[in-house]
């Protein structure tokens, strides 16, 4: 499927990965994923798209896109829209679509693979210009979801399909270091409450 010759980009829609690999129980380790396609070729760009709320003081996405764009992705986000439907509800739109597929038709001409990280069927058709361009396009999702969480036109469409589910293992972060995480701010957040009662004794 892959050969260590080939230019491969990666494209990774965030809100979608995220949603599939939370289906699946496990959290996606970022460092690991980047490690995990380096080892199969000429990285030559990984790309992650994702919204952001911009008038919210923290989002918990935050941390996540800091590290990621210091640490080898190249991170596109734009602010999301809010808006009140026919029903009088309010809805938050955030759809990263056509900037992906803007970036994977200006790359198609400098890759020979391109890992598209999405199930959502609306890029059945850029999968097939980039084809047409001769380029070999993989597309990871799952099928072990209940409804699966790729669309059957984006698999059939696509050179190649791999279920997240079998890159848990390389790409799945363990679930003992959130938790040793957890711990340790738990620990960071008694000793600073700590501190802070030994100031107030003065």
């Amino acid at each position: 499927m892959f050969d260590p010759r080939e230019k491969i980009a990666l494209f990774i829609d965030g809100a979608n990965l995220y949603a599939t690999s939370k289906s699946l129980g496990f959290d996606i380790d970022y460092k690991r994923l980047l490690h995990e396609f380096q080892g199969k070729g000429y990285l030559l760009r990984a790309y992650y798209y994702t919204a952001l709320a911009e008038d919210q003081e923290y989002s918990s996405i935050r941390p996540l896109i800091d590290w990621l764009d210091y640490n080898g992705y190249t991170v596109i986000t734009k602010p999301t829209k809010e808006f009140v439907d026919a029903s009088g509800r309010r809805k938050i739109k955030g759809n990263m679509d056509i900037e992906l597929a803007v970036h994977v038709m200006e790359m198609a001409e400098h890759i020979d693979h391109l890992v598209l990280f999405s199930g959502d069927g609306d890029f059945r058709s850029l999968v097939e210009a980039v084809q047409r361009k001769g380029r070999k396009v993989s597309v990871i999702s799952t099928l072990a979801t209940q409804p699966p969480m790729i669309a059957d036109e984006l698999r059939r469409q696509a050179d190649h399909f791999v279920d997240l589910a079998t890159l848990q293992s390389k790409v799945g972060r363990d679930p003992s270091e959130r938790a040793s995480r957890q711990a340790e701010r738990v620990q960071q957040a008694n000793a600073f409450s700590d501190e802070f009662e030994d100031d107030d004794a003065f």
